[in-house]
């Protein structure tokens, strides 16, 4: 990775299932052209993916990443910015998440390529679980993992629709930086 990430460690916990309470949780960071983005591992599986909040620093910057998933994780979103990559390979966990969403999230991950794009409601008819567009969008903003599971690439069918990632009231920008590296929507004139 040569050190374009930061990562720490940091006992597990709180997060209210027992799945999230592994004992050992790490955090890197990576800096983007979305601003820097922070990744949460158990080591075991991505658990986390998130901008950081004010008043929040990412972690510093220890060396070399204790925890190889993480490492890998840092590795494979570089080479995502850095146009090297078009899909992820890493196991993630979505958390304690009621099955519909778990479902949906499922779904966009195994049917939504990188350069494609796809609308709440398309979504999700592909899903099979009935749950209306606007609902979709409610899915979109609860995942856990933006980028990663790419939930950047669900729009509306008369716009982008919304964003919950990115920094603060940037989640509009991000969506569209993202939308534009990947070749799904033409760069912006201005």
């Amino acid at each position: 990775m040569g050190g374009s990430g930061t990562e720490s460690g940091a006992a597990g916990g709180g997060v209210g299932s027992p799945a999230y309470d592994r004992g050992v949780t790490f955090s890197g960071s990576i800096a983007t052209p979305v601003g820097t983005v922070v990744v949460h591992s158990d080591g075991r599986a991505i658990r986390r993916v998130a901008w950081p909040r004010p008043g929040r620093s990412a972690p510093e910057d220890p060396g070399t990443p204790r925890d190889p998933l993480l490492a890998e994780a840092l590795a494979q979103l570089a080479d995502y910015f850095a146009g090297e990559r078009t899909a992820f390979d890493l196991p993630f966990d979505l958390g304690p998440q009621p099955d519909v969403t778990r479902a949906v999230l499922q779904t966009l991950v195994d049917t939504v390529r990188h350069g494609e794009t796809v609308t709440y409601g398309e979504l999700a008819e592909r899903s099979g679980t009935a749950v209306p567009a606007r609902g979709i969008g409610s899915i979109m903003g609860a995942n856990p993992i933006p980028i990663i599971v790419p939930c950047h690439r669900v729009v509306a069918s008369d716009g982008l629709g919304g964003y919950s990632g990115g920094a603060p009231g940037a989640g509009l920008l991000t969506k569209r930086w993202l939308l534009e590296h990947e070749g799904a929507l033409p760069a912006a004139l201005f």
